[in-house]
């Protein structure tokens, strides 16, 4: 069977799964491999779930009709979702990337669409990898009237691939911060990665959103089609934000066209964020009322810039993922909050060679804070050079755990939770 004949099968399913255990009936069960697992093994079980059709890549399990075998699956599940893309042309797609901040700005974009688009399609939780973003295109519906879509990446090419699966009609880079080194192996790499999304945009004649006041973004934006936002009155500007900058624990806030927007999302590192999300909004006509409305009713999520009271400790929980630029740019917010301040912090992940090195920026910033107590989990953390009364360090979260269950921490006013997504530092907050 061609893509062509399977996109018939796919558009009278129930849609695209690719765990067998999760087969609705009528779906189309996709046999993707792992370093660790082979789909191919669940096939008939996908079948037996309800599946009308599995897709596999190992011919011996292609043992019956409702099994199809291809070349290779994840580039089949790639196909699929261009085909997709194609079908739907007509409708315009934002894509965001960039080091920090892509859900936070992707998830106020689509609340501010959301205001004037009945149909607004976006990426679910963080689908923004190679399985990710094709899965997110797939589950586009046919009456969508905009949609937006978060690309990650841990290396470079990654996004250039990725946006030929979503050929994207807009796009917007939050940063260029210091995430994935041991992929990028500079920041010199995660720039060239990140501008693989204007090169596309560029070269295919479409418009880019540029935060001006990021000369990286500026310079490697000329000769673009873009629309501009800076909290600078220049000449070019095309939306003006005037930030209220800030060390206010329980709103950010900024002003365009003197209307005062008031985010319950905490951080100054979050005003380019809304900032964004509003020029976006503005390109596309969406009433500055409604614009206000959306960002004031926004409350985060999934343990991003959450604020949690428990014992009279006002908890900050940012502890969705973690790398050297988003670490430093919660510390130093939290520390110009007023009152006794704890951190609670994880191993940030994929640094490869540059690791230890930038844990011990890290504890070097806390030493010259005014944090008062410190507890740092994880081996890395754990073997970097540390020498302060403030800091408690433990190899592993279980050590930790071990240790809060005996004693506590001491009476605090403010608790920051921040660390990588592997590290799963939520779970410490009931014990707090």
């Amino acid at each position: 069977m061609n893509i062509q004949n399977i996109y018939q099968l796919y558009s009278i399913s129930s849609g695209i799964e690719i765990n067998s255990k999760k087969v609705k009936k009528g779906s189309i069960f996709i046999a993707l491999r792992g370093k660790n697992f082979d789909g191919n093994q669940f096939a008939y079980e996908a079948i037996s779930n309800g599946a009308m059709l599995a897709i596999v890549d190992d011919k011996k399990y292609a043992f019956c009709g409702k099994i199809i075998f291809v070349y290779n699956t994840l580039y089949f599940l790639h196909e699929l979702a261009m085909y997709h893309r194609y079908r739907l042309y007509h409708v315009p797609i934002i894509a965001i990337t960039g080091s920090n901040g892509k859900t936070t700005t992707k998830e106020l974009t689509k609340v501010i669409l959301a205001k004037k688009y009945k149909k607004v399609h976006s990426t679910i939780n963080n689908f923004n990898n190679h399985i990710g973003i094709p899965l997110t295109i797939l589950s586009m519906p046919r009456d969508t009237q905009i949609s937006v879509m978060e690309i990650g990446a841990n290396h470079e090419k990654e996004i250039e691939k990725m946006c030929r699966i979503i050929n994207p009609d807009y796009g917007y880079i939050t940063n260029f911060g210091r995430a994935h080194l041991e992929g990028f192996k500079s920041i010199e790499g995660i720039i060239r990665s990140k501008l693989e999304l204007y090169d596309f945009l560029k070269k295919n004649k479409k418009v880019i959103f540029i935060n001006g006041d990021d000369s990286i973004q500026l310079y490697n934006s000329i000769g673009t089609n873009r629309y501009i936002f800076s909290g600078t009155k220049k000449k070019k500007t095309d939306v003006n934000i005037e930030y209220s900058w800030g060390n206010n624990i329980k709103k950010s806030a900024l002003y365009i066209k003197n209307i005062k927007i008031i985010s319950p999302l905490i951080g100054n590192y979050n005003l380019y964020n809304i900032a964004s999300a509003i020029t976006i909004g503005t390109y596309f006509k969406v009433p500055l009322k409604k614009m206000k409305e959306a960002v004031e009713e926004y409350i985060p999520n999934n343990y991003r810039s959450q604020i949690l009271m428990k014992n009279n400790i006002k908890i900050i929980i940012d502890c969705y993922n973690a790398n050297p630029t988003s670490m430093i740019e919660a510390l130093a917010f939290f520390n110009n909050i007023q009152g006794h301040k704890t951190i609670i912090l994880g191993d940030m992940l994929e640094l490869g060679p540059f690791s230890k090195n930038e844990h011990e920026k890290i504890i070097s910033f806390i030493k010259k804070s005014n944090i008062n107590i410190a507890f740092l989990i994880g081996n890395i953390f754990f073997n970097t050079k540390k020498t302060s009364y403030k800091i408690k360090n433990f190899i592993n979260k279980k050590n930790f755990v071990e240790w809060i269950q005996k004693s506590s921490i001491q009476e605090t006013d403010y608790i920051l939770i921040k660390g990588s997504r592997k590290m799963e530092l939520e779970s410490l907050i009931c014990l707090i």
